[in-house]
């Protein structure tokens, strides 16, 4: 019986579910199972059930069993990762007509494919006995216990002794580089990334050793890889260089290039960074979903009294409207949501971007080129003459490009922007600094908002708790007995306690009183005092203990991103 009819039989599709997921399958190519669940007609657990039922096979929970090392050896790695099937345990032995077979249990999620047992049985001359686990929990077990590309790897090293030892070193890197191990290797390490959900991945040369970490909702995190990596650093680096157009050659000079990947029916762009470092060459690859879903700003966590006075501030016909805040804290993504708040088709929006991390229907984008001289002010002096009503610049980053969004705000246009600054009020300080004057700074920018991310709590190890007094800052209003939450930790969130992120924001509206102090060249904690006092700042922290009061997040999450 097919997995169709299993699911059928057991209620949890019907008729119709079945045939769009067989008309879908035709195109895709995929498993009927795995078509059902992307089409969201089903879960994966309960796929998993169904399956132990109709055969009657025993269900495992990987996470929770101690599988002995020797155990694990009785399957060749390749086996492993081609097939995602593990041995979990060793069972008495059966007997046979020739005598006693010994039995092992192999962990699936596929027990249909019966040439691969097949094969099991010859390779490891045991009885097998299928067990049931859940494909993302062996998908993240043979991660945890084999490394990622633990299989590629080995084979990397039984090939290492065929290299010719004639072959310079550069020749040695480039051939590598083109070798199929090399290849599938440095695919795995990037799917592996996309499937964490990272947003960075940071390749590290040491004197005797290589370390890969991702960068998953914010934090930097070591990828369980083997230690047999450490030898082919160089191929890995020159496997990127060829990637991404860079020279591979070049080994003394910073490079910076872009590779363009798809995964599961999505593309993905990765803007890659390689610098010589003292061990060897270091790489950064940001991971940019292109295919991913533009959010609201509601949908982004900003809370309904910051909404309201931000949708106030993007309907002004002209001014400059800028979000601050560090590398990676979801500027871009609001200014994204702010835009595609407000186009219609009586409103003409052109954007300059480096790079262009979504595509906005209704918007004009123009991607930065530094090779042609095609910088922010270059294109922002370009776009004035095709009529825009709204502009905006990826990033101000010096005087000329500060300048030309100003006149562009004082001859009648909105301009939205991004600028690295620690909190709204130091925003025009910054802009003073880059040489705008002050008359022009204060009369042209009409709101500043500065964001951090926060990580959310996993909810599928949520737990609540009541925090003692000690433990929270001082400025947290908390009522006696008021529960808190935080994650305990699991597999979903890779024991964090935490997965996903929303954002955190703090809204500067610009008064007279705070014009005339830019006027005066005050500084950033002037500014921050008056806006406070007369009600037109909000704290970061302060929308960040909403957040954790809501359950949303946890105390220590906010203060690690926006400390008092």
């Amino acid at each position: 019986m097919g997995i169709g009819a299993i699911l059928l039989e057991h209620g949890l599709i019907s008729a119709d579910d079945l045939d769009r997921a067989l008309a879908e399958q035709k195109s895709s190519g995929e498993r009927l199972d795995k078509t059902l669940i992307r089409m969201g007609l089903v879960e994966p657990s309960q796929v998993t059930r169904a399956i132990s039922e109709q055969f009657d096979l025993p269900m495992v929970d990987l996470a929770e069993m101690v599988i002995e090392d020797d155990v694990l050896a009785c399957i060749p790695r390749q086996i492993v990762f081609r097939q995602q099937c593990v041995p979990v345990e060793r069972l008495p032995a059966i007997k046979g007509v020739t005598g006693s077979v010994p039995a092992l249990r192999i962990a699936t999620c596929d027990p249909f494919d019966h040439s691969v047992f097949d094969e099991l049985r010859l390779l490891t001359g045991c009885h097998i006995e299928l067990a049931l686990a859940e494909e993302e929990d062996l998908r993240q077990f043979i991660r945890a216990r084999y490394g990622v590309g633990g299989d590629t790897l080995e084979e990397l090293s039984r090939d290492i002794s065929d290299s010719d030892p004639e072959r310079s070193e550069s020749e040695s890197d480039e051939a590598a580089a083109h070798e199929a191990s090399v290849i599938r290797l440095v695919n795995e390490l990037l799917g592996e990334a996309i499937a964490s959900r990272a947003t960075d991945v940071h390749i590290e040369p040491y004197e005797h050793r290589l370390i890969v970490r991702y960068r998953i909702d914010g934090v930097l995190q070591r990828a369980n890889v083997s230690s047999a990596i450490n030898r082919f650093a160089s191929a890995i680096v020159s496997r990127i260089k060829i990637m991404s157009s860079m020279n591979i050659a070049e080994k003394r000079k910073p490079q910076d290039g872009r590779i363009t990947l798809k995964r599961s029916g999505q593309s993905f762009d990765l803007r890659v960074s390689i610098i010589p470092m003292l061990f060897g060459e270091g790489v950064v690859l940001r991971i940019l979903n292109k295919s991913a879903v533009l959010l609201g700003l509601d949908e982004l966590g900003m809370p309904g009294a910051i909404l309201e006075r931000w949708d106030t501030a993007i309907s002004k016909p002209h001014g400059i409207l800028l979000v601050t805040g560090p590398t990676g804290s979801g500027k871009s993504t609001t200014l994204y949501a702010s835009l595609n708040r407000i186009i219609s088709d009586e409103i003409k929006a052109i954007t300059v971007e480096d790079p262009v991390e979504y595509h906005v229907q209704g918007v004009n984008q123009i991607q930065v080129n530094h090779k042609v001289g095609m910088d922010f002010s270059a294109g922002l002096r370009a776009i004035l003459r095709h009529d825009p009503d709204v502009i905006m610049i990826g990033e101000i980053r010096d005087r000329e490009t500060a300048e030309a969004a100003v006149q562009a705000s004082l001859t009648g246009h909105l301009v939205f922007s991004t600028l690295h600054t620690n909190d709204a009020a130091g925003a025009m300080p910054r802009m003073l600094d880059m040489g705008v004057e002050p008359y022009l700074v204060s009369s042209s920018i009409e709101g500043v908002l500065a964001q951090r991310l926060v990580r959310c709590i996993c909810e599928h190890c949520r737990e609540e708790y009541s925090p003692s007094p000690a433990d929270l800052p001082e400025d947290f209003e908390h009522s006696p007995g008021q529960m808190l939450a935080r994650g305990g930790g699991c597999r979903q969130c890779f024991n964090t306690g935490y997965r996903g992120r929303k954002g955190v924001y703090e809204l500067l509206r610009m008064t007279e009183p705070i014009r005339d102090m830019v006027m005066r060249r005050a500084n950033a904690s002037e500014i921050a005092r008056e806006a406070l006092a007369s009600g037109d700042l909000n704290l970061l922290r302060h929308d960040g203990y909403d957040k954790a009061r809501a359950g949303m997040t946890t105390i220590d999450e906010v203060m690690r991103i926006a400390r008092a």
